[in-house]
């Protein structure tokens, strides 16, 4: 094999290390930059790798992996992961970093603050695996190109910051390993450093536009980053001439929103939740929250929009569910779907239908797809081994049997995949399984069922993927999933399960059976949308003018790119099939996942208990949406974010800018004279607009959310430098720019409230109540016009947001760190809550009463020495709630029932 590298090449570090880790017999020739060695490409590519039997390998990463696969090392599905996201993250990040520092000679915190963000995720993995490599207790091909990837900025150890202790001793480890040296011997001398300088000097600068830490005010040399052409700034003034006028009609759709000949039809569907539970912060971002944001933001461009979900209600979790609360499988869908369309309500999510799966139209639409399936050949039949628990006399869903994986050994591997691994598993393959109900040991059972003839389909569902992702916005992690499963080709999937609660199978000697749930609920969007309009088939069977987006979190993803699409496909009745399939990561509840059982966490029947409302909620979830990596929420965070981006910044902004319209101007918006700096504004403000609508056109639900912030950091800043509160007390000049000064940032106001809209649609209703902004303006374009005119009245302004105070988030810490379940389970058992000494309060227990008697008398006492000395109202208000907490225990070792709550503002008779 010959290995063609050039001097100073970065991607050559890593081919280089991979082969002295691997152990590979290579023959190292050195050619120039421009050498030509692939003969087949019409563009230079070094590395190149030719093997002895002619074929040429051009990939770094794909070296790499050749290379420890002939040392016997196969990638598992983690370092595939780690090389990808190493492609699609870490390399356009560290190319910055590099022509920062090489080209344009920055140094130190510039340069690292273009890779902070991937240095973190690196460290967090680490740390959360605790392992001391990336892919597991063994060096890996990810290791290595990882590794190389990040020496040419991490030279020098020291300039890692100290809190990434993880990253550090990883680092360390690498450099210290004999191959990766030798490899940066060879490759980054000086001559090669001053080589590569020249290579970067002659590519296109990278975008220098990265992710900054959250800031009130940011300096002057952030805002003044991007470099405008005069042409630039003379289209921005015109186009803010025009005013509304240049605004297109809002579009006002049929009732029921049906697809519209030449006009964008958008089909939106998010994940459908699952019946037999409350859904947490994580399950509300990763689909119906995330979903809704887009929805509303594609009802402002004026795009014909629906928006469909409702409750997954079938399969063995709803029995079991029905089984633990003593009710039948249909009271307990009617329960949980009121409690997730009340939650949903508050949480302002804007379905235009939301239903369920328990319906007339389920059966009938699934039914005949699985007819049309049969008639072309496209199912099996197979004796099926399943689990079966003897003491529950069922036979166990896969999710409702846990044990050891056996790929990975991972001990909470599910029944269908592993959460560790990402490997599919049949559940009679887990090692030490467990029914999650009883916690009994299964029996094996065996069964005829009917199967999906996957392998059969698998060349159509490549060829449709193959033009879905060509011309769709598939997220990175779909992609990669999806090309996990069909990577070692597709297998039969069995679409039937032995349960009573679900769609009949309407096939003789299969009729005592049901659907299986991962066949029949994505049905459940065309029986929701048929709910909704007998004319569903216009939204799904219309390929040709529907576009279909699919939103869910990641583990979802298989299910809607395979096996759905393949029995659609099978059934050959032109249905729409998915264009753009948004999966988030998991959202994680600050150091731990969530979890109801144990309490941890918010729930979204809780949210609207913290006192904090809906709009702060989905703000802060969707500023942290996990859209690369997995995130986490912190109540710390949460209340920073509040009071920093929210009510420093944005709120400020909008209330200053209404305020000095009521207060200077008479409540109405000011002429406006516009000057170079002015225009200069208007410029780039546009280009925040249209980063906007470009972000999320392509559905990155986040990154957009900070083209708002950073319009109303402009906004606050132009007010500082202009300062109209104490030129208005000036001469005709001053007070002329005072006016051009409050218009401006009023109108830049009236823009906000439009684009927050499909991310706090209350408060930019609020917003434009205040300024009596017309409905007319809310259509989104690429320009930024003047939408309030010079004589346009406003309203009364204000304030759109409040302080989280620090008490305030440590109580609600506290309360969701586990202590709910306790309350909950306490509220529902004999036992009284714990006492004074720490144990059980029994219901006319003397000593007990005794001692919670003489603990309220001293916490009564405390609350009236506060009271007395004028403590914080904050610190009293807690002081007040233990005691009315203790005065409850104290009632229910008396053995009474304690009395309800005053309300509020009355006094007791």
């Amino acid at each position: 094999m010959r290995l063609y590298l050039s001097e100073g090449s970065a991607q050559g570090l890593k081919v280089l290390a991979a082969a002295g880790a691997s152990g590979a017999r290579v023959r190292l020739e050195r050619v120039p930059p421009d050498g030509r060695v692939v003969p087949f490409l019409t563009h230079p590519r070094v590395p190149a790798l030719h093997l002895d039997s002619g074929t040429f390998l051009f990939s770094p990463n794909a070296i790499c992996q050749y290379f420890f696969l002939l040392a016997g090392k196969e990638p598992n599905d983690l370092t595939n992961q780690w090389l990808e996201w190493e492609a699609t993250e870490l390399q356009p990040a560290v190319s910055t970093a590099l022509y920062c520092h090489l080209v344009q000679g920055k140094k130190g915190g510039e340069v690292l603050r273009a890779i902070r963000k991937t240095l973190t995720y690196i460290d967090q993995s680490l740390t959360s695996k605790a392992t001391p490599y990336l892919a597991g207790e063994a060096e890996s091909v990810a290791d290595v190109v990882l590794w190389a990837t990040l020496f040419p900025v991490l030279r020098d150890e020291s300039c890692l910051p100290d809190e990434l202790q993880a990253l550090r001793s990883w680092f360390q480890t690498m450099n210290l390993s004999e191959p990766c040296r030798s490899a940066a011997v060879s490759v980054l001398t000086p001559e090669g450093a001053q080589a590569f300088k020249v290579y970067l000097q002659k590519q296109p600068g990278p975008s220098l536009h990265w992710e900054k830490p959250a800031a009130n005010e940011p300096e002057e040399e952030e805002l003044a980053e991007r470099s405008l052409s005069e042409e630039e700034i003379a289209a921005a003034a015109e186009a803010w001439a025009r005013g509304p006028a240049a605004l297109p009609e809002r579009w006002q759709p049929s009732s029921p929103v049906l697809p519209v000949e030449g006009r964008r039809n958008v089909l939106i569907t998010s994940a459908l939740p699952y019946v037999n539970n409350v859904p947490h912060l994580g399950n509300i971002i990763g689909c119906v929250l995330s979903a809704d944001v887009f929805a509303r933001y594609c009802r402002l461009r004026n795009w014909n929009t629906l928006y469909v979900c409702g409750t997954d209600e079938y399969g063995t979790a709803t029995e079991t569910k029905a089984l633990e609360e003593g009710l039948t499988p249909q009271q307990i869908c009617d329960k949980y779907n009121a409690i997730h369309a009340q939650i949903y309500r508050w949480f302002d999510i804007s379905f235009d239908y939301f239903g369920r799966t328990t319906t007339a139209h389920q059966t009938t639409i699934a039914q005949d797809i699985f007819q049309r399936l049969l008639e072309r050949d496209m199912l099996l039949t197979d004796t099926v081994d399943q689990l079966r628990c003897e003491r529950c006399q069922r036979f166990l869903a896969d999710r409702f049997v846990e044990g050891t994986c056996p790929f990975c050994n991972y001990e909470e591997a599910r029944g269908d995949q592993c959460d560790k691994c990402g490997k599919l598993i049949n559940a009679v393959e887990l090692k030490k399984p467990q029914c999650k109900v009883c916690k009994d040991s299964p029996v094996v059972k065996s069964s005829q069922h009917l199967f999906l003839d996957l392998p059969k389909l698998e060349g159509r569902l490549e060829k449709w993927l193959e033009q879905s992702w060509a011309t769709g916005d598939w997220t990175a992690n779909s992609r990669f999933i999806t090309r996990s499963w069909i990577r070692d080709g597709l297998k039969p999937r069995c679409i039937t399960r032995d349960l009573k609660w679900g769609t009949p199978v309407p096939l003789d000697g299969f009729r005592d059976k049901v659907f299986y749930v991962w066949f029949d609920a994505p049905i459940g969007y065309l029986s929701i949308t048929a709910n909704y309009t007998d004319q569903w088939e216009r939204w799904w069977k219309n390929p040709q003018q529907v576009q279909l987006y699919n939103f869910m979190a990641k583990d979802n993803v298989p299910f809607h790119s395979v096996v759905f699409p393949c029995s659609l496909l099978g059934a050959e009745d032109n249905y729409t099939l998915v264009n753009h399939l948004i999966a988030t990561e998991y959202l994680n509840y600050e150091d731990g996942k969530f979890s109801k059982s144990r309490g941890v966490g918010v729930f979204g029947d809780m949210a609207q208990d913290t006192g904090i409302p809906a709009a702060i909620w989905r703000f802060y979830l969707l500023f942290l949406r996990p859209e690369g990596q997995d995130s986490a929420f912190s109540w710390t965070d949460l209340m920073l974010k509040n009071n920093s981006e929210l009510l420093n910044n944005l709120g400020n902004f909008v209330n200053r800018a209404g305020m000095f319209v009521c207060k200077f101007f008479g409540g109405r918006v000011p002429p406006m004279e516009l000057g170079a700096d002015d225009k200069w504004l208007l410029a780039h403000v546009t280009l925040e607009l249209r980063q906007y609508n470009q972000l999320l056109e392509k559905v990155r639900i986040r990154d957009a959310l900070r083209c708002i912030l950073s319009i109303s950091r402009y906004g606050n800043q132009y007010i500082q430098v202009n300062e109209p509160w104490k030129r208005i007390k000036g001469h005709d000049a001053d007070r002329t720019r005072a006016g051009t000064v409050t218009g401006v940032a009023v109108n830049i106001a009236a823009l906000i409230s439009v684009m927050l809209q499909p991310y706090m649609p209350s408060i930019g209703a609020a917003i434009q109540r205040q300024l009596c902004v017309p409905q007319g303006c809310n259509v989104l374009t690429d320009t930024f016009l003047c939408l309030l005119p010079p004589g346009h009245q406003i309203g009364t302004v204000n304030p759109l947001f409040q302080k989280l105070e620090t008490e305030q988030i440590e109580d609600l810490r506290k309360r969701f760190g586990g202590g709910q379940a306790q309350a909950a389970c306490m509220a529902s058992a004999d036992v009284m809550p714990p006492g004074p000494g720490g144990g059980a309060v029994l219901a006319g227990d003397p000593q007990k009463v005794k001692e919670l008697a003489e603990v309220v008398a001293k916490q009564a006492d405390h609350v009236r020495q506060l009271k007395a000395s004028k403590a914080e109202k904050g610190q009293i208000d807690g002081e007040v709630a233990k005691l009315l907490e203790l005065k409850k225990q104290l009632v229910l070792a008396e053995g009474k029932t304690p009395e309800p709550p005053a309300p509020k503002g009355k006094k007791r008779k």
